[in-house]
């Protein structure tokens, strides 16, 4: 016999430290408006958890989407990319100038939501009668979105007379969506709210005009490739046109690539120093194989040196919180050596490189690895503190070229719902560490966490100290991965640890049709970094 999750919550809440937002059902995310048998497993989940802040960000994304349908009928809002801190969501509404005012009305008329404490109603109904209201609605996206779905059952949420489809669960009233901010943005509103890193607060407004500005790029491949959405690139599967996709998104990186080279060779009498840095997985390493090739093509002969050779001896490196070796750290570097080794480059001198042995844990000196450069050598520096101006603080600023990489994806599930660029990086991550280094789904699952974590702490706060932006991306890449990840998460059976993680990302997969025109990719892309078969990679 089923029973009523949501009465089972607030008997339980007194036992929890923070407000109870949805439920693991024998280990899968639902939220607290869904049954359960008597038999079931159930945990629940709270607000201050990655996950609880998860679902706050979507519940507040559907109520400021709520708010706009409600002052214009019209209105169009489209949750474009994350940055400034925040979530930016382009509006549009015919013959309406969207500025500071309009946003200080969709404030307030959030905020009157929040006062009225409006329930937040999931139904769940037979996949058809979903496509027929939005279809009704002139919802054309996601008419598409939905009739690409196997499954019989579809959960749409209403709050008044407003319906949406948003992927995940949410909060069941308005009550206690009232941590956000919102800002006015060219054409829209960014949303700030809180997450797991800043103890409830909504997370401060941080300007990073570069990063938009790489963002607004993204999009603006997806709209020369004419490939917005899931159901998008979905259809250019369907029509086996895939592989002109595949060629023209290679092609637009090729190109930028060969921009920054040129860029680089122009300005070769200052540029000596070239710092490439990126968090996990955003294909750094095959990034920097084709900016060589491409300098090579200007006639320079740059060479590379790799940070981790420059790692103290395992006894030296600092440890973290957990007691562990924390070679994320920039202490884990020995950077003094590394200024001299540089320096001394710089000025035609001959220096001995070491070479860390991570089996030791120690530097070895090898007199093979003596290195003299010229003036058309350029020095490639590939590794994550690469932006940090602490790593080369000796080395004068006009000599260094400063180049951020990440993979933001160009596309959304639809006009509502956002593929995190985490999630992308995620399964390139999961899918190489099988590939090259035998580690299994949970492996990479356990460790994400520290990643991201490391990434916060050296990585992101540094990212608009860099000269150029570069995102490694590719379009189509979902659909490939899919092919590779699906097998690994499967092999997590319920009950074990890494199962909620598991099926929330085969959750996502499920909107994305498997892509099988493999041969298509050329062996120097980015993304053979991570499915095997790249040139750069022996």
């Amino acid at each position: 016999m089923e029973k009523d999750l949501i009465t089972m919550a607030k008997e339980n809440q007194i036992f929890c430290s923070d407000l109870i937002v949805a439920a693991k059902i024998n280990g899968e995310v639902h939220d607290i408006q869904t049954s359960y048998e008597a038999a079931d497993q159930i945990e629940f989940i709270e607000l201050d958890s990655p996950l609880g802040w998860t679902i706050y960000r979507r519940s507040v994304l559907f109520l400021l989407i709520a708010a706009v349908n409600k002052l214009d009928k019209k209105s169009d809002v489209i949750a474009k990319f994350t940055v400034n801190k925040g979530l930016y969501c382009e509006i549009k509404i015919p013959n309406r100038v969207i500025d500071p005012q309009f946003i200080t009305e969709i404030d307030h008329q959030m905020r009157e939501m929040i006062a009225a404490n409006l329930p937040i109603v999931k139904h769940s109904i037979p996949r058809q009668e979903a496509i027929d209201i939005f279809k009704n609605l002139g919802r054309t996206g996601k008419v598409n979105l939905i009739s690409a779905l196997s499954k019989p059952i579809i959960s749409i949420y209403t709050c008044e007379d407003y319906t949406d489809y948003l992927y995940g669960p949410m909060l069941s009233e308005t009550s206690e969506l009232g941590r956000f901010e919102l800002d006015y943005e060219p054409d829209g509103v960014l949303i700030r709210t809180p997450d797991e890193m800043t103890n409830g607060q909504v997370r401060e407004r941080i300007n990073q005009p570069k990063f938009g500005s790489i963002l607004a790029e993204s999009k603006a491949w997806a709209d020369i490739l004419d490939c917005r959405f899931i159901s998008d690139l979905n259809r250019i599967n369907k029509e086996n046109t895939i592989g002109d996709l595949i060629r023209v998104s290679e092609a637009l990186q090729e190109k930028r690539i060969a921009q920054i080279a040129d860029h680089i060779f122009s300005h070769r009498e200052n540029i000596r120093l070239i710092l490439i840095a990126g968090p996990s997985s955003s294909g750094k390493t095959s990034f920097a194989q084709r900016l060589r090739v491409q300098l090579r093509v200007n006639g320079l002969r740059p060479v590379m040196i790799s940070l981790d050779d420059y790692f103290l001896n395992r006894e030296d490196t600092p440890l973290n919180e957990k007691g562990q070796y924390d070679y994320e750290s920039l202490d884990a570097l020995d950077t003094k050596l590394f200024n001299q080794n540089m320096i001394d480059l710089l000025e035609g001198k001959e220096v001995q490189i070491p070479r860390y042995n991570f089996i030791t844990g120690k530097r070895e000196w090898k007199k093979e690895a003596v290195l003299s450069i010229h003036s058309n050598q350029p020095i490639i520096i590939e590794g994550i503190h690469g932006l940090n101006e602490y790593l080369t603080k000796d080395i004068p600023r006009v000599n260094k070229y400063k180049i951020y990489i990440s993979a933001l994806t160009q596309l959304n599930i639809d006009a509502h719902n956002r593929i995190p660029t985490t999630e992308v990086r995620f399964l390139r991550r999961l899918v190489r560490d099988y590939q090259f280094r035998g580690a299994k789904a949970l492996k990479s699952i356990r460790q994400w966490p520290d990643v991201r974590a490391g990434e916060e702490k050296y990585i992101f706060p540094f990212q608009e100290e860099a000269d150029v932006l570069f995102n490694s991306a590719l379009i189509y890449e979902i659909g490939i991965l899919k092919k590779y990840a699906v097998p690994l998460l499967e092999e997590i059976h319920r009950g074990e640890e890494g199962y909620t993680e598991a099926r929330l990302i085969l959750r996502f997969l499920q909107y994305v049709d498997e892509i099988n025109a493999i041969d298509n990719i050329p062996n120097n892309s980015i993304l053979r970094e991570f499915i095997g078969k790249s040139v750069f990679f022996s």
